[in-house]
C-alpha cells in the first residue's frame, strides 16, 4: 500500500539524518581535540518497488546511511613549550603500544616523559621507535623509545688544534727551561685537557723562536695536574709534550716535526690513564700536507695572538635537554655540550586509512579493510615529517558543521512532516468505516 511506504520512508529519513546529525554533534564536540580527524556521512536509497508493468515505474523505500567516513585532512599547527609535543605534516600515525603489547596509532603527538624515561601519550601508553646505543648507534630494534640514560661517558683528549701567529720580528731567547717557561720563551697560551676520567687539566704551550723562520714549542703540565714521577710523591712542572715548526720567509707553516713525549705521553694527576697521546694540530703545512700554511700557525710581523684553539676531549655529561628533527630523531643534549643520537620514532603509514577502526582516547586500530601497519623512519616513502614543539589540531571546520547540522535538521524535519502527513491519511482511511 502506497500509503504505507511513504511511512516508511519519512521513518528511515528519521533514522538517517538522526545519525548525520550525531556525526556532526560529535564533530564539533571535539573541534579542540588534538588529533582529531572529523567524519562525513552519505547516505544511499534503499530498495524500490516496482509500480505498473507498462514502464516498470519505481518508487523508493527510503534512505539508508550509506558510510561513515573519516577525513584524514592536515589539521592546523599550533606551537607548543613543550620539546616532545610532537605533529605530524603529511601521511602517516604516531605508533604506540598499551600494557597488552598491542600496537595502536594516533595522530595526537602529546608526549611526555614518565618517571622511567619512557615518553608515553596522556593515557600512559608508550611512544615507538628505534633505539640507539650509548655511543649514538642505531640498534635496528623496535621496541617503547625510553630517553632515561642520564649521563654520557668521558673522552679523553686526543687532538689538540691552534690557530695563531707567532710574532716574526720577535728575538731569540736562551734555551727553553721548564723552571722559567716565561723568561725562556716569546709565547705562550693554555688549554684545558681531558683525562680518561674526565678530569680537566690545565696545560701551557710555550712558543719559542729557535731562529729565523724555526719555531720551537713545549707542552707543560704543572704541579697540581701532573702525576708524580717517581721517588717524588707530588707532582712537579713537567714538559709532556715537544715539536718544532717550520715558516716560509712569506709567513706560511713549510713543516711541522713530529711530536715527541719525554713521558712517554702525558701523565696527568688523579688515577686517570697514564701516557695518554695527544696530537697538536698547528695547520695543514706547504711541505708534508700539501696545504696553503695560512689555515693554523703563521709567522707574520705582527703580535703574536691565538686566534682559536679547540681540543676534542669532554667531562662526563648529565642529561640537559633533547631535541627532535623532522626525521623524528631524537638527540639529547648533554651539560658537557656534548650530544649524541638517543632513539628515532616509528612513523606508520597504511594502504587503506579510511578502514582504521576508531576505539577513542585519539586512537586507531587496524582492521581487515585498513591492511597491517607499514611503520618506518619519517619523511621517507610518503610518511610525513615530524614537527617538534608543535601539535595537530582538530581538522574539524565549524562552519561546514554549521551547514551540515542545519541540513540535517531541515530533512529531519521534512520527514517528520512526511510521517504527520502519512497518519492524517490513514486516519482518514479509518475513519471511511464509520
Amino acid at each position: 500500500m502506497a500509503v504505507l511506504s511513504s511511512l516508511f520512508s519519512g521513518i528511515s529519513g528519521l533514522n538517517a539524518f538522526g545519525q548525520g546529525l550525531s556525526v556532526v554533534s560529535n564533530n564539533i564536540a571535539n573541534m579542540n581535540t588534538v588529533g582529531f580527524k572529523d567524519s562525513s556521512v552519505s547516505f544511499a536509497d534503499m530498495i524500490s518497488e516496482t509500480v505498473g508493468t507498462a514502464n516498470g515505474g519505481q518508487v523508493g523505500r527510503g534512505v539508508f546511511v550509506d558510510s561513515i567516513r573519516t577525513e584524514f585532512s592536515q589539521g592546523s599547527f599550533q606551537t607548543s613549550g613543550n620539546v616532545l609535543d610532537l605533529a605530524l605534516e603529511g601521511e602517516g600515525f604516531f605508533v604506540v603500544k598499551n600494557p597488552a603489547g598491542s600496537e595502536l596509532y594516533s595522530r595526537a603527538g602529546r608526549f611526555s616523559l614518565d618517571k622511567n624515561g619512557f615518553v608515553k601519550n596522556p593515557s600512559g601508553l608508550r611512544l615507538q621507535g628505534e633505539q640507539f646505543t650509548s655511543a649514538g648507534i642505531a640498534t635496528g630494534q623496535i621496541g617503547d623509545i625510553n630517553l632515561g640514560a642520564t649521563n654520557i661517558p668521558a673522552v679523553s683528549t686526543t687532538t689538540v688544534d691552534i690557530i695563531a701567529n707567532l710574532d716574526s720580528r720577535a728575538t731569540t731567547p736562551a734555551a727553553f727551561n721548564v723552571a722559567t717557561p716565561v723568561k725562556t720563551s716569546n709565547f705562550s697560551t693554555s688549554i684545558s685537557l681531558f683525562d680518561s676520567l674526565g678530569t680537566g687539566h690545565q696545560v701551557s704551550v710555550y712558543f719559542r723562536k729557535a731562529a729565523a723562520g724555526s719555531w720551537e714549542y713545549n707542552a707543560v703540565v704543572d704541579a697540581a695536574n701532573a702525576a708524580p714521577i717517581a721517588p717524588a710523591t707530588a707532582g712537579v712542572e713537567t714538559i709532556m709534550a715537544s715539536g718544532t715548526l717550520s715558516f716560509g720567509t712569506d709567513g706560511t707553516l713549510q713543516a711541522e716535526s713530529a711530536v715527541t713525549f719525554p713521558l712517554g705521553g702525558f701523565d696527568f694527576a688523579g688515577g686517570a690513564n697514564q701516557n695518554q697521546t695527544i696530537t697538536f694540530d698547528f695547520g695543514t703545512n706547504v711541505t708534508t700536507e700539501n696545504g696553503t700554511g695560512l689555515d693554523g700557525v703563521t709567522q707574520f710581523g705582527s703580535p703574536s695572538a691565538v686566534l682559536n684553539q679547540t681540543q676534542d676531549g669532554s667531562p662526563s655529561g648529565d642529561l640537559q635537554n633533547i631535541s627532535v628533527n623532522q626525521d623524528g630523531i631524537i638527540t639529547g643534549i648533554f651539560t658537557n655540550g656534548r650530544s649524541r643520537t638517543m632513539a628515532r620514532l616509528q612513523v606508520a603509514r597504511f594502504n587503506n586509512e579510511q578502514g582504521l577502526s576508531k576505539i577513542g582516547g585519539n586512537l586507531f586500530t587496524t582492521s581487515a579493510e585498513s591492511g597491517e601497519a607499514i611503520a618506518g623512519n619519517a619523511n621517507e616513502s610518503g610518511r610525513g615529517r615530524v614537527l617538534s614543539n608543535s601539535l595537530e589540531l582538530s581538522n574539524v571546520d565549524l562552519a561546514e558543521q554549521f551547514v551540515k547540522m542545519i541540513e540535517f535538521q531541515r530533512g529531519f524535519q521534512a520527514n517528520s512532516r512526511v510521517i504527520t502527513t502519512t497518519d492524517d491519511i490513514l486516519q482518514e482511511l479509518v475513519n471511511l468505516r464509520r
